[in-house]
C-alpha cells in the first residue's frame, strides 16, 4: 500500500510540475493582439496557430491527471486505519497527580463539602499560626 501512495505521490507532484510549466510557457488571449500592433514577437516553438492547441490540451491532459491522483489520495488517506496505526489511539489522558500533604479536590458530583486536610504536627514541634 506504501508503494501505491508513493506512486501515487509522485505522479501527482511530477503533473503539478508540468502544469506550472506549461502554463506559464503558454501566452494569453491579448498577446495575439498586441503582436498585431508591433509591440510583441508573434514566433514561437510549435508554430502560430499549433502553439495554443497542443499546449491547452497537454495542460488539460496534466490537469485531470492531477485531480484523479488527489481524489485517489484523499481516499486512501481517510480510509479506517489499522488498529494501532493511529498516534492519538495510545495516547491517555494524563492521570492526576498526588502531591504529599496535599488532599484531592472535591469531585462535582459529591453533595458532602470536603473536610479541610491538615497534616497531624509532629510531636514536639512548635505549631506556627497562619494568617
Amino acid at each position: 500500500m506504501n508503494i501505491v501512495l508513493s506512486a501515487l505521490l509522485a505522479v501527482q507532484i511530477l503533473s503539478a510540475l508540468g502544469m506550472i510549466g506549461l502554463i506559464l510557457v503558454q501566452h494569453g488571449k491579448g498577446a495575439d493582439m498586441g503582436a498585431a500592433f508591433g509591440s510583441g514577437t508573434s514566433g514561437s516553438l510549435f508554430g502560430a496557430s499549433g502553439s495554443a492547441n497542443f499546449l491547452s490540451r497537454s495542460t488539460s491532459v496534466l490537469a485531470v491527471i492531477f485531480f484523479v491522483c488527489t481524489l485517489a489520495l484523499a481516499y486512501f488517506g481517510t480510509a479506517q486505519p489499522k488498529a494501532g496505526s493511529s498516534v492519538l489511539e495510545g495516547a491517555s489522558a494524563p492521570a492526576a497527580q498526588q502531591i504529599p500533604g496535599v488532599a484531592p479536590a472535591p469531585q462535582a458530583a459529591s453533595s458532602q463539602p470536603a473536610a479541610p486536610a491538615s497534616a497531624p504536627a509532629a510531636p514536639g514541634a512548635a505549631q506556627i499560626p497562619v494568617k
